[in-house]
Order: C-alpha cells, then structure tokens, then sequence
C-alpha cells in the first residue's frame, strides 16, 4: 500500500539556524476541530495538497491538535515597544510556528497557527482566539492581498468547539497565517536589550540569508540591510495611506522585517477622510492614527536601527550613529515619493510635474472639509475624466466647492497625452470600488460569531476582485450609513 504524502514539505531553518531564539511547544487540545474557511487559491499557489487540507485531517493540523508531519511547532521570542512603552519579553503568546515550506515559486512561507494555546509567553492568558477576531483578520488580509498590498494571508480558519471567555462567551477558533516571515523589529529588540550582540547579529544573518541574500557577502551588509528594510517599510506605510487603511496598532513587535503587513487586530479603513481618524480601543491619545502611520513607521525603525547599532560600526558607535542616522533619514524623501507616485496613479496622471502635490493635498483638504468618501472620491473621479462628474461632485456637501479644483486637474491632465477613456481605465484599475467597509465586516463578523458564515463568504468573494464593478454589489461600495458608529476595534487574535 502506497502511504499518503506528508501535508506539507517543511524545511524549518528557523528551528533549525536558531535555537535559543524560540521555545519548542505545541498547540492544546480542542474538541471539535470543524474547518470554517479553508482558501483554496493560497494552498495552491504555496504547492500545497488542497484536496488533503480541506478534510478533518486539515481541521486538526490547523486548530493545533496535530503537528503534521515534518513540523517543529514553536513559540518565537521577541520584545516591543507597544504604545510607546518598552516591553522587554513578548513573544508568541497565542501562536505557533508550524514551519516552513517553500512555494511553487521556491519562496519560503512561515505557516504558523495563531489561537492554538498558551505558550511560556503568554503571561497568564489563555492563549486562545474567538471567530470574530480570527476572521477579520482572515478578510483584512485577503483584502490586502486583492488590493496589491504586501501582507500575511489566511490559509484557513478553523472552530474548535470550544467556548471562550471574553467579555461574553464567544465561539473558538484558530487561524492559520502564512507569512513571509514573522521576524519583526521585536525580535532584534529582545536581544539587543540584554547586550547578546551576537545573537543579534546572527539572526541579522539569518534575516539577510531569508530577505536580501544578495546582500550576504558584502562588506557593510548589515547597514544594507537596514536600508532595505526602510524603503520596504516606506513603500508599505505609503500603500496603507493610499488606500485609507488603519493598522490601529503599529507597536514594533507588528513591524516586519519583510515588509509585510501584519496582525489585523483593531485595523480599519476610513469612510470620509480624517488625518486623526483612529478606531482602537485602547488608543486613547491617537498614536497610531491615520495620518501619524508614516511618523510612527519612522519611529519604528529607528528602535530597529538601534538594536542593530553594533553591527553597523562595533569599533566606532559614534560613527554607526551616523550610519544609521543617514539611513534612517532617508525615510520621508522614501515615503513621500511612494505616495506621490500613487496619488499620480489614482489621479490618472501619467507625468510628474512641480504643483503635483498641491494639486493632492487641495483635493484632500476639501474631501475632509466636505465629508467625501476617500475611497468613492477616488473612484468617481474616473467617470469625471470622461466627462461625467456628478458622482464625483455629488460626494461633497457643497458640490460645487470641489468645482476649482477639478478644472485645475483638468488642465493638468490636458498637458498629457492619454485619451480620456485610457485614464478611467487607468484610475479604475488602482482605484478600488470594493474595500472592507467597516459596516459590513461587522456585519459579517457577527452573522459568524452566530453561526452563520455565509455573509463573510461573500464579503471574502466581493473584496477578491476589489476594482471591478459587478452588478448587484452596490450595497458593499457603500459608506456607513449614519447610524453606524462611533466606530471601535479590540484587539483580538
């Protein structure tokens, strides 16, 4: 009889290349492992057996009962600053790294579990999610992914059958995330805090080995590396801002190394445009709000230039200060040319010229001052390109206090060459019609949490295919209706 092959090809270079980085554990036990959502197009596109996963046999392995074959589940170690505040010991408090594979394009992916149990570093909570938080984070990150923007991804979600208690009893429930990687400035930051100099340069090396190999065998490749993950970092926050996202909780230890968007806890989008927009519970003084995202993001990597400071110069700190000082300085010119190019993008503008940024920040200042929807002004501003601004005008309180500024981006698109129709093809192909609006991912969410998963299927299948208008999905383009709100995200997973 030919025995079955393994579920996942793991090859482990973090148990592996790392040892005193993590601890060895496995997820508890659950009593009734039911798969909620299982995502097909990921598990094929990672070279996974589909058919396989998307059994009971996947249930167990992805609600942490099993360790599939191959696996070295384990807790990874790392600090943060959460809200400003140094926390020396973190870690995965609620998560395990089942291992690594690579995917059919021979990329290595963490597939990790988050819910599946108490870990040595949960201190004192159960270590356990609820479906609510596990599927918003499983639609936030397909969203994401749809919209272009590099993120970690749901592979499945799974019930466990248990009840868990939070502020009512909720449904259990373990997501399974797929990562580039889950190294984050916090890990840098867990080891530099306790002077091990070394350990932090050998997981910069394992970092360097998994990110930016091309960078293994030069002489300042630590400095490099630090470069490189600014501009990814820059080019990430500026995407968020692009499309009216809200991460809600930008402590360092959700800050990746990668470049990826991590841990959709209390994450939103905006409906009309607010600088000061913040959604999170716990976010009482607005650190983490809408516009403070790239400053933050900043903020971030300069607690990451400071874990790393040693490598850089270990005979001359003064000189690494520098070093690192100059790289990190790059970062608003970094941002402000990424946001520039996107805002050029979803403006249907082909050409780059000096009033540019006058011609953004105008249109912003009216949509806050007229309550538009940031994502429909976007949107509708394709049809004006075609000659048909109503939509567009129609957003505003007073119509015709946006009329100024369209004739002046009139007369800056008259200076290109493109037809009208190939710039609305253009905008509408960066310019989202379907984005995960608040209203309906808690009405999602709580049609879940009730037992009914159909309505997060279609929202999952509605934010796929976010800049294609299809008929009878008028009701997922729109903003909250009044009544929805004042608006709150918890943490969760």
């Amino acid at each position: 009889m030919t025995a079955n092959p393994p579920l996942f090809q793991f090859d482990n270079s973090y148990a592996r290349d790392l040892p005193g980085f993590y601890v060895a554990w496995e997820g508890a036990k659950v009593p009734a492992p039911q798969m909620i959502l299982f995502n097909q197009a990921l598990a094929e596109s990672l070279g996974l057996e589909a058919d396989a996963l998307n059994s009971g046999q996947g249930a167990d392995v992805f609600a942490g009962v099993s360790a599939p074959d191959g696996a070295s589940p384990l807790a990874q170690v790392y600090a943060g600053h959460q809200f400003g505040g140094f926390s020396p010991q973190l870690g995965d408090g609620r998560a395990l790294l089942l291992g690594e594979i690579l995917d059919a394009s021979g990329t290595r992916k963490d597939i990790q579990l988050k819910g599946s149990g108490p870990t040595p570093f949960s201190r004192g909570g159960d270590g356990k999610a609820v479906v609510g938080p596990v599927l918003r984070e499983y639609v936030m990150g397909e969203a994401m992914h749809a919209l272009g923007i590099p993120t970690t991804r749901a592979l499945a979600a799974v019930a466990t059958g248990e009840t868990i208690y939070r502020e009512s009893p909720k449904p259990g429930a373990v997501l399974t995330r797929v990562a580039a990687s889950h190294l984050r400035v916090g890990t840098f930051q867990f080891f530099a805090a306790r002077g091990e100099t070394e350990k932090v340069r050998q997981l910069a090396d394992y970092a360097i080995a998994r990110h930016d190999p091309d960078l293994a065998e030069t002489p300042d490749r630590y400095l490099s590396m630090f470069r490189r993950v600014v501009e990814r970092q820059a080019a990430l926050v500026a995407r968020w801002v692009l499309v009216g996202f809200v991460h809600g909780v930008m402590n360092t230890d959700n800050t990746t190394i990668s470049g990826e968007t991590i841990d959709y806890g209390p994450c939103a989008f905006i409906d009309a445009f607010d600088p000061a927009a913040v959604f999170s519970s716990i976010d009482h003084g607005g650190r983490y709000a809408f516009g403070r995202q790239p400053a933050i993001l900043q903020w971030n990597l300069a607690r990451l230039a400071e874990a790393m400071l040693a490598l850089f110069n270990p005979d001359d700190l003064d000189n690494a200060v520098d070093l690192a000082s100059a790289a990190l300085g790059r970062f608003p010119d970094l941002y402000k040319a990424a946001w520039l190019a996107g805002m050029r993008e979803k403006l249907g503008l082909a050409t780059v010229a000096e009033e540019d940024e006058a011609l953004f920040e105008d249109l912003l200042a009216l949509m806050q001052a007229q309550g538009a929807d940031y994502t429909l002004s976007f949107r509708h501003l394709g049809a004006a390109a075609t000659g048909s601004p109503s939509a567009f005008r129609d957003l505003f309180v007073d119509p015709t206090a946006v009329d100024p500024w369209l004739d002046q981006w009139r007369e800056r698109r008259a200076r290109e060459a493109e037809t009208d129709d190939q710039v609305k093809t253009r905008m509408d192909s960066v310019n989202p019609l379907y984005i995960p609006r608040n209203h309906k991912v808690e009405e999602a969410l709580q049609a879940a949490e009730d037992g009914d998963y159909t309505p997060v299927k279609t929202l999952l299948d509605v934010l796929s295919r976010p800049f294609d208008e299809r008929p009878g999905l008028e009701r997922y383009s729109e903003p909250a209706p009044s009544s929805f709100g004042p608006y709150q995200t918890f943490c969760g997973t």
